[in-house]
């Protein structure tokens, strides 16, 4: 049987579809519309009319089944929370032997103030510097505190928090004070823009691959014959897409002299481990051997000695179709995925022709819409066949012929990604090298991902016309 937090996680993938199927029906109409001021129309066509009043139908319909799912998402979040309570009530009731101080404290986590918080250790400097204290001095203090904040966790993380690392000293395996997770994720996101954007969902709890059916043979239909004819009957049969889960990891010794006469070196280097775990987990979904995008994305050549922004838009158009062909309405080609360099070239792009049909939310006379985003934030752009540009950098520039870097044309609802919902939180500080002085400092997380659940489901652009830009 599910556990709470799947059955949760599978209700919100249900209102997010409802909440796109409502976007979806309203920007068609309001494109339809758009058109029909753009012409200069004083009424819609028949056939105008009839899409309009299909699309009000199918957003009535999103919206309807969109509030159902919220009561039915409200309800499963009262019965996580109901499932806490039983779980801190037996806490407080179970005899541990402790004394009466101890389990008054327990009683009392998530009511009190945290023991580290954003207001009084913004950057994590007094956890860190506690975590190493701890195993350095066996520090008596900052051991309490840190028991202290292992148990705030245990009440309210409950469901989720799982002591991985085994090793020496009190404290074998240490959960990140989640508002510094959070407080990372947007500096660290900045390095796996692509990742940010796959469908994610939650990693399971035990196991080292991901199991999921593809189906192989489809079932079949026809026409039949005559009156008490056979039937056609194709008999289904699937597969199994194994995933593997994998490790990502980092580690630093630092010098006793460091932590003891430094200034926020900790952090800083917690910090940079981070950004480095980042880095590490989007690019291996772009560049890994056999399953990264690029080598398992259905490319199109762009052959070019001389290349232009208006000769390589076609190939995007040519790619973009592929998906389409090959997904068929399971999903649908909303991000292009490109370099920096590209998007910077493409901007520099200039053009005398304009697209033949329309397109909404951009220009009749521009190629595309520039967001002004910084990098790392989200969508950067809007190309004219409505893909959402993510830039990032993690994009080889080094294919083909030497210079060249490639560009993705995914559906996100295709590329998934599995993640441990706290990763990566976990870190561990011992003395590694007592005779130099040194203090250990690892951070890991577990993922696992895949774009294989369709042939051809993910398409790239690449050749010699993505050879280094010149501006």
């Amino acid at each position: 049987m599910a556990t709470i937090d799947e059955l949760i996680a599978s209700i919100e993938v249900e209102l997010e579809a409802a909440h796109k199927r409502r976007d979806k029906a309203i920007a068609e109409a309001k494109a339809i519309l758009s058109l029909a001021s753009q012409e200069g129309r004083a009424n819609l066509t028949a056939e105008e009319d009839e899409r309009i009043a299909q699309l009000a139908v199918a957003r009535d319909g999103a919206k309807s089944d969109a509030e159902g799912i919220k009561v039915k998402l409200s309800n499963a979040n009262k019965i996580k929370g109901e499932e806490l309570e039983t779980g801190r009530a037996e806490r407080e009731v179970t005899p541990t032997g402790v004394t009466a101080r101890t389990q008054d404290r327990v009683a009392r986590v998530g009511r009190e103030a945290r023991t580290y918080r954003p207001d009084t250790d913004p950057t994590g400097v007094s956890f860190i510097r506690d975590v190493t204290n701890q195993f350095l001095f066996g520090d008596v203090q900052a051991s309490s505190r840190l028991a202290y904040h292992m148990q705030e966790e245990r009440v309210e993380r409950a469901g989720q928090l799982q002591e991985r690392a085994v090793g020496t000293g009190a404290f074998a395996g240490l959960t990140v004070p989640q508002y510094l997770t959070d407080m990372y994720a947007p500096a660290a996101a900045a390095l796996r823009p692509f990742a940010d954007v796959c469908n994610k969902h939650p990693l399971p709890a035990d196991g080292m691959s991901v199991n999921i059916s593809k189906i192989t043979t489809a079932t079949g239909v026809a026409i039949q014959a005559t009156e008490n004819s056979a039937v056609q009957e194709t008999n289904i049969d699937d597969t199994l897409l194994t995933i593997n889960v994998q490790t990502a990891a980092g580690q630093q010794t630092l010098s006793r002299q460091a932590i003891e006469r430094g200034t926020g070196v900790e952090s800083v280097v917690m910090d940079d481990l981070f950004r480095r775990y980042s880095t590490a987990l989007d690019s291996t979904l772009l560049n890994q051997a056999t399953n990264g995008l690029t080598n398992v994305a259905t490319a199109t050549a762009y052959t070019d000695a001389s290349p232009t922004g208006p000769e390589l838009y076609p190939k995007i158009l040519g790619a973009q179709s592929g998906v389409d062909t090959a997904l068929m309405g399971f999903g649908s080609p909303d991000v292009a995925v490109m370099h920096s360099r590209r998007w910077a070239w493409l901007q520099s792009q200039l053009t005398t022709s304009w697209p033949m049909i329309s397109q909404p939310n951009i220009g009749p006379q521009t190629m595309g819409t520039n967001l002004h985003t910084r990098y790392g934030s989200g969508a950067r752009g809007l190309l004219p066949n409505g893909l959402v540009v993510i830039v990032d950098n993690n994009i080889a520039t080094t294919l083909g012929a030497g210079t060249e870097d490639e560009i993705y044309i995914v559906p996100t609802s295709e590329c998934h990604l599995w993640e441990d919902p706290n990763a990566p939180v976990f870190i561990r500080a011992e003395q590694a090298a007592a005779s130099s002085l040194g203090v250990l400092l690892v951070l890991y997380g577990y993922f696992a991902y895949t774009f294989a659940r369709f042939a051809n489901g993910v398409a790239k652009i690449n050749g010699t016309g993505l050879i280094a830009p010149q501006f």
